[in-house]
């Protein structure tokens, strides 16, 4: 089940401002150690140790290989990679690495049967809390404290914006 939250788009000006929107939340984190003993109880003759051994050299490498400039696929999961960050240059000649190169990130696209697609259709939603508007002084309104959060954190929203590394 995929819980989710109703926030308010906090801007001023831009298409989205003032709008509403869904915004996937989890309400746990699963580092390698408890994966590995979350893999370790689906019937496997492996200790939680072993795996959580081989999956902590999996990410070392997939980090070594990412690093290196290549993608990594792991099927029906996602395609990692390595994208560029950065802003437009009027010519080539006034094109830098130092003033249009912004920053880095990690990309990953879903493949097989974690496609987009597939998980529209496997997934079930159920609304986290629902949400109900302050309270306004001198004014109606539940005021039950349960508001979204007024900046939404950019790592969680499920928005798409365009990909300008792309």
């Amino acid at each position: 089940m995929i819980r989710y939250k109703i926030y308010q788009n906090q801007q001023k000006k831009g298409l989205n401002a003032g709008k509403w929107f869904a915004r996937a939340v989890s309400d746990e984190t699963f580092d390698l150690a408890k994966l590995a003993e979350h893999m370790s109880k689906h019937n496997s003759p492996y200790s939680s140790g072993v795996i959580k051994g081989v999956l902590t050299d999996m990410v070392d490498c997939i980090k070594e290989l990412l690093l290196d400039g290549k993608s990594v696929k792991i099927d029906d999961l996602a395609i990692f990679g390595v994208g560029i960050r950065s802003k437009a240059a009027e010519t080539l000649e006034e094109f830098s690495l130092e003033k249009n190169i912004t920053g880095m990130r990690l990309k990953a696209r879903a493949t097989g049967n974690l496609s987009t697609t597939n998980l529209k259709l496997d997934s079930q939603l159920k609304q986290q809390a629902e949400y109900q508007k302050p309270t306004t002084p001198g004014g109606g309104g539940s005021g039950s404290g349960n508001t979204p959060d007024p900046k939404p954190n950019p790592d969680e929203g499920d928005e798409e914006a365009p990909d300008p590394t792309v």
